[in-house]
C-alpha cells in the first residue's frame, strides 16, 4: 500500500489554513505556459491591427489564376462590389462556407456584384479540386506565397472583405461565413437587379 502525503493543514485562529507545496518544476511549466500565452495573444492583438478595416483601400495587387491562364487583379472588378473570399482547401470551415458562397453567387451575381475566391498558401491540385467539388462557379485566384493574405492582414482562412465598386472596403468577416449573414449584411448593399 501507497501512503500519499496530504498537505498540511493548520488552524491560524479558527480559519483553516492549507499550504501546498509547489515544486520548482510545476512553477516553471506554469509560467511557461502563461509566457506562450501571452506571446500568442500579443501576436494575434499585433496582426489583427496590422489588417485591413472598413473605409481602407482594398488591395489590388494581381494575383494568378487558380486554373492558369494568366492574373487578375481587384482593379479587374473595380465598379463592382465584389466579395473577396479567402479559403483554402485544407480548411474545414472553408467547406462550411463553400455552398452558402456558390449559392449567394447563383442569386445575385452579375455585372454589379461577385464573390471573388483567393485560395490562400495551398497546392493548386489542391485548390483545383475544392473548386470542383464544391462547383463554384465565380471567379479563383492563387495566393501561394501568402502576399495577399499579409496585405489584407488575414490571420487565417476564411476571411471575407466586401469591396465596394470603388474599390474601399465595406465589410471584414473573420470565419465561416454565414447564409444569414450574407442575407442580412451583403446582400442589402448591392445593386436591387442582376444587370
Amino acid at each position: 500500500m501507497v501512503e500519499r502525503k496530504l498537505p498540511k493543514l493548520e488552524v491560524a485562529g479558527s480559519t483553516p489554513v492549507v499550504r501546498f507545496f509547489v515544486s520548482a518544476r510545476s512553477s516553471i511549466a506554469v509560467f511557461a505556459v502563461l509566457a506562450v500565452v501571452g506571446l500568442l495573444a500579443y501576436g494575434l492583438v499585433n496582426k489583427g491591427s496590422s489588417g485591413i478595416t472598413v473605409g481602407d483601400a482594398a488591395p489590388t495587387a494581381p494575383l494568378p489564376r487558380l486554373e492558369g491562364g494568366g492574373s487578375e487583379s481587384l482593379t479587374d472588378y473595380r465598379g463592382r462590389w465584389v466579395l473577396v473570399n479567402f479559403w483554402a482547401s485544407w480548411c474545414l470551415p472553408c467547406r462550411e462556407e463553400a455552398p452558402a458562397l456558390e449559392r449567394f453567387q447563383q442569386q445575385h451575381g452579375g455585372p454589379g456584384f461577385t464573390v471573388l475566391g483567393i485560395d490562400s498558401r495551398d497546392l493548386t491540385s489542391d485548390g483545383i479540386a475544392f473548386v470542383e467539388q464544391y462547383g463554384l462557379s465565380y471567379p479563383q485566384l492563387r495566393d501561394g506565397d501568402g502576399d495577399a493574405s499579409r496585405d489584407y492582414g488575414t490571420t487565417g482562412v476564411p476571411e471575407n472583405f466586401l469591396v465596394d465598386p470603388s474599390g474601399k472596403v465595406r465589410l471584414v468577416f473573420t470565419g465561416p461565413i454565414s447564409e444569414e449573414y450574407l442575407r442580412e449584411a451583403v446582400a442589402p448593399l448591392l445593386p436591387s437587379d442582376k444587370s
